[in-house]
């Protein structure tokens, strides 16, 4: 990292601002902590809580008050492009060995003597971070699979969507079909229906005993049983479609109809827009470049949010995926703790608990089907990034030979679309801790970019 950068010191440094790293910021800061919060959008707010100026969600708005009334440094349009490799070094050593800098530590406090530092990039150039304590909030980001015409123009992910339109996007007028999994889908379908977009069908491939259960059980949860219901109704007349799933996509220049198969039988829908994603998967491109241990796809944390990796903590969806009351939750939790005030994060603990629990029933329920590992075809697109089709790859090599043969997962996106998609397919890990963390600029990196 260059020497001569603009430096900002702060006790925590909280990267992600969507509802966990904004809870965590407030519980820093009015611990009495220096907190600096960095986050790549233009406000604070996460994907699920992106807004425009003044129009924040409900839920949102007491959140964002407290985060500007706690004290916290925002730094927006900011993104983390490296980490200092010193201290990671150390980290990693420690957690090799098994043992924590001190009892300090292990208490819930920052013990650490050393900075962590991180190379960050914004509107106004390069600067260096200088934290005590970092939490990683990085949340989560699209799970797509592929199936034929899935590149086809006029595809765009669920939740690519739903920023469009938060952005200011119309569909008014546009025959729409949202085929995939999870909770995302009814929201999603409710928002574009309000909006003038005709939803043909909603498209879930979890089966219907699975989905019907889940909503069963739901009324131990009046409130998201009721949000559920609204959502249902505002989705207008197209219809919800469980153990249902896009075989392919078809159009001359752009998507023009899509097969789905409902029940064993296939139909052909006529659409201006498919929307698809199945489900969410944690970003871990920072947790990884700094050495954080990882189990079962997310970042392994203890009881306080506290990671591998000596001083840096970790909440939200980079834990596994929860939703946003389990994502607030840890993110207090973390907060607290990286402030040295363990006692603080107690009274979030059991709501964290309860999320957990109703996260895992949204894991079970919404798990991927074996039937849409056959979608692919010999033509369709694996890696858009380096145009690798799925008849070039193997199901007997490794992700290394896919690498090694293929070039796949190593184009500008660095994995990030495929590499959760092969993992589906053949298991295999592409996507790795490597710099820069997302593009920056050359004069970034070597401490010679322009600060006016």
């Amino acid at each position: 990292m260059a020497e001569g950068m603009v430096v900002t010191r702060c006790d925590v440094a909280v990267i992600g601002g969507g509802p966990a790293g904004i809870a965590a910021a407030v519980a820093a800061a009015e611990a009495g902590r220096r907190v600096l919060l960095v986050d790549e959008g233009p406000r604070p707010g996460g994907q699920i809580w992106r807004h425009r100026e003044g129009e924040a969600p409900a839920a949102a708005v007491p959140w964002l008050a407290r985060l500007h009334r706690c004290g916290a440094e925002l730094r927006t349009s900011t993104a983390i492009v490296d980490v200092e490799v010193a201290r990671v070094e150390q980290a990693s050593g420690e957690h090799v060995s098994g043992k924590h800098a001190s009892e300090e530590h292990a208490s819930g406090g920052r013990a650490s003597s050393a900075p962590i530092r991180l190379l960050a990039e914004g509107q106004g150039g390069a600067e260096r971070i200088e934290a005590g304590a970092v939490v990683l909030a990085t949340g989560a980001r699209e799970h797509f699979l592929p199936f034929p015409g899935w590149t086809l123009p006029g595809v765009v992910g669920v939740g690519g969507a739903q920023a469009l339109l938060k952005s200011g996007t119309s569909f008014s007028g546009r025959r729409v079909v949202l085929a995939g999994s999870g909770p995302l889908l009814l929201p999603v379908s409710a928002a574009l229906a309000r909006t003038g977009a005709s939803i043909q069908v909603v498209a879930e491939q979890a089966p219907a005993r699975r989905v019907g259960a889940f909503a069963a059980g739901l009324w131990r949860e009046p409130r998201r049983l009721l949000e559920a219901a609204r959502y249902r109704l505002a989705a207008g007349t197209g219809p919800y479609r469980a153990g249902s799933w896009v075989l392919r996509a078809r159009g001359r220049d752009r998507v023009e109809e899509v097969d789905v198969t409902v029940r064993g039988r296939t139909r052909t829908i006529s659409c201006d827009l498919l929307c698809t994603g199945f489900g969410l998967v944690p970003n871990l491109t920072l947790a990884r470049l700094l050495g954080c241990a990882l189990v079962d796809g997310a970042v392994q944390v203890d009881e306080l949010q506290r990671t591998s990796v000596d001083g840096v903590w970790c909440a939200g969806e980079a834990t596994g995926i929860g939703g946003m009351e389990a994502a607030l939750a840890e993110g207090f939790v973390a907060g607290a703790a990286a402030a040295g005030r363990p006692e603080l994060a107690a009274s979030f603990m059991r709501a964290r608990d309860r999320a957990r629990r109703f996260a895992r029933r949204l894991r079970d329920t919404f798990a991927l089907r074996p039937e849409l590992k056959a979608l692919a075809d010999e033509a369709t697109t694996i890696c858009r990034c380096e145009d690798v089709a799925c008849g070039a790859l193997r199901p007997e090599w490794s992700g290394r030979q896919a690498k090694l043969y293929t070039r796949i997962g190593m184009g500008p996106c660095q994995a990030r679309v495929c590499g959760p998609a092969v993992h589906f397919l053949y298991g295999w890990t592409l996507e790795s801790g490597r710099t820069p963390v997302t593009v920056a600029t050359v004069g970034a990196l070597t401490g010679e970019a322009d600060h006016e």
